[in-house]
């Protein structure tokens, strides 16, 4: 019980950040079928436009939840929310333009699998996006060291 203790204080960081994460991903794509229910009948193939709405409402979703819970749970911060939240914003911005530039270079370009270029993708973006909550976000300089 001790070993389980020692792991969890050395990374609870980076476990509540996955755990959280997930439960992003759960909280956006649940917007996502919503929205696809309410506004366009739950068609399984929408038309671009239809594609395009439910892609901001999945992201938007996103990003609401994930600044929330990514400031109580993960970052524990006392930051002024006024402050964070374009920084957020921001940050989760660019890892969506990182998202589109990667997808676009395998999938379409270079013709990698879809579901093989969406997990890199995925994967490249949950780094970033810990690592600009981390060190841009999140980085209040009067945080006492633990």
């Amino acid at each position: 019980m001790d070993k389980i203790k020692e792991l969890w204080k050395k990374y609870e960081e980076i476990i509540a950040y996955l755990i959280v994460g997930g439960m992003t991903t759960v909280v956006s794509w649940a917007a996502k079928f919503i929205a696809n229910y309410f506004l366009f009948g739950n068609t399984m193939y929408p038309t671009p436009f239809e594609n395009g709405v439910l892609s901001i409402i999945n992201w938007t979703a996103g990003v609401i939840f994930a600044y929330f819970t990514n400031r109580k749970f993960v970052f524990k911060s006392k930051e002024p929310m006024l402050k964070e939240i374009p920084k957020f914003v921001l940050s989760r911005v660019f890892t969506l333009i990182l998202d589109i530039v990667v997808m676009q270079v395998l999938n379409v370009w270079l013709k990698v699998d879809l579901i093989i270029a969406t997990v890199i993708s995925a994967v490249l973006v949950i780094v970033g996006n810990y690592v600009f909550s981390k060190l841009f976000v999140f980085n209040d300089k009067n945080k006492s060291k633990e």
